[in-house]
């Protein structure tokens, strides 16, 4: 199979003719502002030009991680814009080696051992809703994926426009491995990947590289880093709010590139046949039954990483990525809203607490996932991890009376 093939069209292009019919009906989001302090401010930062404005990601320490002030600035800052007459287009960065690893989970983990339920939804809550904005943004966006790109940071670019992806672009979505679900709107944006590659990315949370992401439709358009300040700097003169424009001047620059043969993207057939089974069980059975016989190393090191995983977690992302196939953007990250607050509540498994306290805070890299196995992950747990946390628990509530998704 050819990997050009491979190219899908995951995000329909908006056009701007009805940005100045539409703009007018469009509100603030009433997110509390919490970005008033000097420091908290410098998590996100902002350069402007005459026609453009750039949303720097910066807590390069914590790789860009994000946290719910940074939600609730980027909601802010992101609203203003769009209803600026003089910004044609935004731009997202980050700061240092990554874009953003993703969400913020050692303050979440902070907030279980504490008991701030309240903070943990603040959290998802302030997040998703900006991953909303950016999916139904009137003005063209363009994200730079130069460095680290996971969970929470795949979920505030890849419902824009334009992803840019370089030579140092690591891209994952690697929640199985510490004890939670792909979220941030993974299971709408892995569903629509190629055959399977999706349900392959979600349970063993593998990364694929820029020219991966290009191949399959993750990303828009490639770079080698070297050349990135030269198309900023083409980017910061453009006097333009036509995305038509835009993309004419990234494939100007942009470089061609094909996954090189190590690539799970020319192994297609194989991640059709083994990851479209019903159940994990099976999925890891077919593993079993195709690496018999080889020495093929693929086959073993998939196979370690599902062991590594949450068995609760790779039951749960699995179901995830199978509804998210027939739910609209907004509907699953209301969905997705419930799953985060079952997955840090405690109530049905402490997998995540124990993950990220065996990933990120004491780091002994052994967590005790309970269940500890596939076979004691009950149906019950699995559909409960997709229910309110409570009859009275309020949903997601995005803007979607205001804000059309797309499908």
């Amino acid at each position: 199979m050819m990997i050009q093939s491979l190219k899908v069209a995951l995000f329909t292009r908006r056009s701007l003719q009805s940005v100045r019919l539409l703009t007018q009906k469009r509100s603030q989001c009433s997110l509390p502002d919490h970005s008033s302090d000097d420091d908290l401010d410098q998590q996100v930062l902002v350069e402007g030009s005459a026609w453009s404005r750039t949303a720097i990601l910066n807590r390069p320490s914590a790789l860009n991680a994000l946290n719910t002030n940074m939600g609730a600035r980027l909601l802010k800052l992101y609203n203003s814009w769009e209803e600026n007459p003089d910004v044609g287009f935004v731009v997202m960065k980050g700061s240092g080696r990554a874009f953003c690893a993703g969400g913020d989970i050692v303050s979440l983990y902070r907030f279980i051992n504490e008991g701030k339920m309240e903070e943990c939804k603040k959290f998802f809550s302030t997040l998703y809703t900006f991953m909303y904005i950016v999916g139904t943004y009137l003005k063209p966006h363009v994200a730079i994926l130069n460095g680290i790109t996971m969970g929470g940071g795949a979920g505030v670019s890849l419902p824009g426009t334009f992803r840019v992806a370089t030579d140092k672009t690591v891209f994952a979505f690697p929640e199985a491995l510490i004890g939670f679900h792909p979220d941030a709107g993974a299971s709408f944006h892995l569903s629509h990947l190629p055959g399977r590659l999706g349900e392959y990315l979600a349970l063993t949370g593998e990364k694929l590289k820029g020219e991966e992401m290009v191949a399959c439709g993750v990303a828009t358009h490639y770079f080698h880093s070297s050349r990135l300040s030269l198309i900023e700097e083409h980017l910061r003169s453009l006097v333009t709010d036509d995305a038509s424009v835009i993309e004419s001047s990234l494939e100007k620059y942009g470089d061609l590139v094909y996954p090189d043969k190590t690539s799970v993207l020319h192994r297609i057939e194989t991640l059709d046949k083994c990851f479209s089974h019903d159940t994990v069980e099976e999925i890891i059975d077919s593993l079993e039954t195709e690496s018999a016989g080889t020495n093929d190393p693929w086959y073993t090191s998939t196979l370690k990483r599902l062991k590594e995983a949450s068995p609760l977690s790779m039951k749960v992302a699995l179901k995830s990525i199978r509804e998210g196939r027939y739910q609209t953007f907004d509907q699953c990250l209301t969905r997705e809203y419930r799953m985060s607050l079952q997955g840090t509540s405690m109530q049905i498994s402490g997998d995540f607490r124990e993950g990220v306290r065996a990933r990120m805070v004491d780091k002994d890299s052994l967590p005790k996932w309970n269940p500890p196995t596939l076979e004691q992950v009950s149906e019950d747990m699995v559909n409960q991890y997709f229910s309110p946390l409570s009859d009275f628990e309020p949903e997601l509530d995005l803007p979607t009376k205001l804000r059309e998704a797309f499908p």
